[in-house]
């Protein structure tokens, strides 16, 4: 899935405070840094990521997401990111409520499973869909949960979060007509700017 890195980089302010969880081998921070000064953490648990972060410069923290992020003060940061982060975590509601928690924004992107090629697909051909951007057979896939901008939406709904601003990237990584008007049906990728 390609990350919409300048959309990530423009709602997020100079000289923040950042927390990256689920931030593989910290590429974002490293150029957020760069181009917005900011400081700040990634999380991460696999090692070879870990190790990644660190020959690029990043400070990285070693945490399951699931179970070790209560040890970050509330609005210790000024914004906590998650990039394909949220479909891979066991309780993907508790994730949003620790991101709101710990920063003041969130910025949240996930795979949309409700997007038009993997309907098709599992409406003809029977079977869970396998594609460049979502390569995972169902058995070894990380996504334990699959969501669609729906879905996203009224959990947002449901807890009272605020959607600030969106983003919708089509299979071409762009943002169409299309992909913007019906995100749902259209939208590869889906970010949201979200806060309380």
């Amino acid at each position: 899935m390609k990350l919409p890195a300048h959309i990530v980089r423009q709602w997020i302010t100079e000289n923040a405070h950042v927390l990256d969880l689920g931030c593989g081998d910290g590429t974002l921070l490293k150029q957020l840094k760069t181009e917005r000064n900011v400081s700040g953490y990634g999380v991460e648990i696999a090692p070879e990521r870990i190790t990644a972060c660190i020959r690029n410069g990043v400070n990285v923290i070693e945490k399951n997401l699931d179970t070790d992020l209560h040890s970050f003060a509330d609005n210790s940061f000024d914004t906590v990111i998650m990039t394909e982060t949220l479909q891979a975590v066991h309780y993907p509601d508790k994730m949003i409520d620790e991101t709101l928690r710990i920063g003041k924004e969130g910025i949240v992107t996930f795979p949309n499973f409700g997007f038009w090629k993997a309907r098709y697909g599992l409406l003809f051909g029977g079977k869970m869909p396998v594609s460049k951007e979502l390569p995972h057979s169902w058995y070894d896939t990380p996504n334990i949960h699959f969501c669609t901008v729906l879905d996203f939406e009224q959990l947002c709904k449901d807890k009272g979060i605020r959607i600030l601003a969106s983003h919708y990237m089509d299979n071409q990584g762009k943002s169409s007509w299309l992909a913007r008007t019906l995100p749902n049906a259209f939208a590869l990728t889906a970010t949201y700017r979200i806060t309380r």
